[in-house]
């Protein structure tokens, strides 16, 4: 499986931006797509995650402000933030687990999200 993130950028603070993420390869065998993020010294974070029937598991940061969505015929995850706040700034890398023999993660390359006070 292959992840392509896009639609990182600078916005400020109270803005919007949306990700996108769209996956390639052998599909079928993802389970759930997450997006996670990692600010300069921290440890990287589940933002939000979606699985294929639609449920939708989100961090408690970003709670009311964040929506996952997911395309199933697209093979694409969105992840709609709104009223953006310094503290969300932070690569942001999709995700994909997949079951087939086991578990297993799959990571995009990540995109840079700056949100300026």
């Amino acid at each position: 499986v292959q992840l392509q993130a896009s639609g990182g950028g600078l916005v400020q603070a109270g803005g919007s931006l949306r990700l996108s993420c769209t996956a390639s390869g052998n599909v079928d065998t993802i389970n759930h797509m997450a997006w996670y993020r990692q600010a300069p010294g921290k440890q990287r974070e589940l933002v939000a995650a979606i699985t294929s029937d639609g449920l939708r598991n989100y961090g408690d940061s970003v709670k009311g402000r964040f929506t996952i969505s997911r395309d199933n015929a697209k093979n694409t995850v969105y992840l709609q933030m709104n009223s953006l706040k310094s503290e969300d700034t932070a690569v942001y890398y999709c995700n994909a687990a997949t079951i087939g023999a086991g578990w297993v993660d799959y990571w995009g390359q990540g995109t840079l999200v700056t949100v300026s006070s």
